[in-house]
C-alpha cells in the first residue's frame, strides 16, 4: 500500500487556487466557504481528487465499507408536492401504493444488516402504523438494525398527529429503531426551499431534530441533494451547517452526496457530469473533516462513477439495497440491487480494501485480496 508519505509527494496541482487547500489539508486545519467552492470549481480534477483522497486515507485508510441492507419505501402517497420528487403522489394516482404490514415484512430475511425505512407523508395513516413496523421488524429479526424515517417524517408525525420529535423518537427507540437516515434536508438554502419544497420541514428544523436524536443516543446520517438549480456556494453552506452541528453533537455517522434524478420533473436539462459529482465526493471529504464516512452513492451514481468516487475522498458503498423506489421512481440508472459480490468487485476495481460493516458502521468482516489482485507499492 502507498503510505500517506509517498502520496503527498505525488500530489501534483496546476490550479493555484488548490495549493492553499492542499496546505490547509496536509496542516489539518479547516476549509473556508471559499476553498470549498474553489474545490468544485476547478479544472484540475485529478488534483482535487488526489487532495481528497490523502485526506480520506489519513481516516480510514484504503478501507472501503459496505453493508448488507434493504430499502423498504412503504408508501409513495404524499401530501407535499416538492418539485424535485418523482417518487410522491396523490391518493387514487395511478402509481400510488400503500404497503401492508405483511408486505413490509415480506422484504426483510435473515442475512441482512440493516434495514432502510423512509416513504411519502402519508395523510391518514395513523402514528401507530410507523411504530408497528418498527417493533415488528426488530422482533422477528432483532438482529438486524433499524434505520428509519427522516428528519422530515418526525416533523410530519408532529404536525399531522401531535407527537413532538423527543417522544416520537423515544417511542421509536424502545421499538427498535437503531438510526434514522439523513434524507429530507435537501439544501439547506432559503432561496431553495422556497422554491423546491416550501411545505417541507426547513434547514433549522431538519437541525433541531438531528440534534435531538443525537442527545438521545440515536445515531444518524446526512445529505444534500445536488445538481439542480442550487449554487455551488449554497453547496458548501449547507456543508458548512452540517460541520457546525456534528461539532456539537458528534451523531453524524455518514454523509450522503445524492445527485438529483432528472426523471420527470426535469429541473435541469440532464443529470450533471459525472465530473461534478466526484467534486462533490471530494468537495465533502475535505470540508466535513469531522465525518469519518462519506458514501458514493452507487444506486443515484451508477457503478462505475461510484466506484472511481472511492479515490475521490468516499470511503464508503452503501450496501445491496434490494428494491429500493425512490431513486429509481426518477429514473436512476442502476441496478434495482445487487449482491456482495458486485460490492466487493467494485471496491476492489477501486484498488481499495472492501470491509463488511453493520448500520452503525462496526466491521464484520475484512476482505483479503483476491488471488491475482494487486495494489500499488
Amino acid at each position: 500500500m502507498v503510505s500517506l508519505l509517498e502520496l503527498a509527494r505525488d500530489i501534483h496541482l496546476t490550479d493555484p487556487a488548490l495549493f492553499p487547500i492542499w496546505d490547509a489539508v496536509q496542516e489539518e486545519r479547516r476549509l473556508t466557504l471559499e476553498q470549498g467552492v474553489a474545490v468544485l470549481e476547478t479544472d484540475d480534477f485529478a488534483g482535487a481528487g488526489r487532495i481528497a483522497d490523502f485526506a480520506k486515507k489519513r481516516v480510514t485508510g484504503d478501507k472501503v465499507y459496505f453493508v448488507l441492507n434493504r430499502h423498504i419505501n412503504p408508501t409513495n402517497i404524499c401530501v407535499l408536492s416538492c418539485k424535485f420528487c418523482d417518487f410522491a403522489k396523490k391518493p387514487g394516482d395511478e402509481e400510488a401504493y400503500e404497503m401492508s404490514m405483511e408486505e413490509i415484512m415480506s422484504h426483510m430475511d435473515d442475512d441482512i444488516r440493516e434495514v432502510h425505512i423512509v416513504g411519502g407523508h402519508h395523510p391518514t395513516w395513523p402514528f401507530q402504523y410507523y411504530v408497528d413496523m418498527v417493533r415488528n421488524i426488530h422482533e422477528k429479526y432483532p438482529n438486524v438494525q433499524v434505520k428509519a424515517f427522516t428528519a422530515s417524517e418526525i416533523d410530519y408525525f408532529h404536525r399531522r398527529w401531535k407527537v413532538p420529535p423527543e417522544e416520537s423518537l423515544a417511542i421509536f427507540k424502545e421499538a427498535g429503531l437503531e438510526s434514522m437516515p439523513g434524507g429530507g434536508a435537501e439544501v439547506f438554502s432559503p432561496r431553495v426551499h422556497k422554491a423546491l419544497l416550501p411545505g417541507k420541514a426547513n434547514a433549522d428544523r431538519w437541525a433541531e431534530i438531528h440534534k435531538t436524536a443525537h442527545r438521545m443516543g440515536i445515531n444518524s446520517n446526512c445529505t444534500l441533494l445536488y445538481g439542480h438549480i442550487e449554487t455551488f456556494g449554497e453547496r458548501i453552506d449547507h456543508l458548512i451547517r452540517l460541520r457546525e452541528i456534528q461539532d456539537e453533537t458528534g451523531g453524524f455517522l455518514a454523509f450522503i452526496p445524492l445527485e438529483y434524478q432528472v426523471g420527470f420533473t426535469k429541473l435541469r436539462p440532464r443529470h450533471t457530469p459525472p465530473m461534478d459529482d466526484l467534486k462533490m465526493i471530494a468537495a465533502a471529504r475535505l470540508m466535513l473533516d469531522n465525518i469519518k464516512y462519506i458514501k458514493a452513492y452507487w444506486v443515484m451514481l451508477g457503478e462505475a462513477t461510484a466506484s472511481i468516487g472511492l479515490n475521490f475522498g468516499a470511503n464508503d458503498l452503501d450496501g445491496t439495497i434490494g428494491k429500493e423506489r425512490i431513486a429509481h421512481a426518477a429514473l436512476a440508472d442502476s441496478p434495482a440491487g445487487r449482491a456482495r459480490d458486485r460490492m466487493l468487485n467494485s471496491i476492489r476495481d477501486a484498488r481499495r480494501i472492501p470491509v463488511e460493516r453493520d448500520a452503525l458502521y462496526n466491521e464484520l468482516k475484512v476482505y483479503e485480496e483476491r488471488v491475482g489482485d494487486s495494489h500499488p507499492s
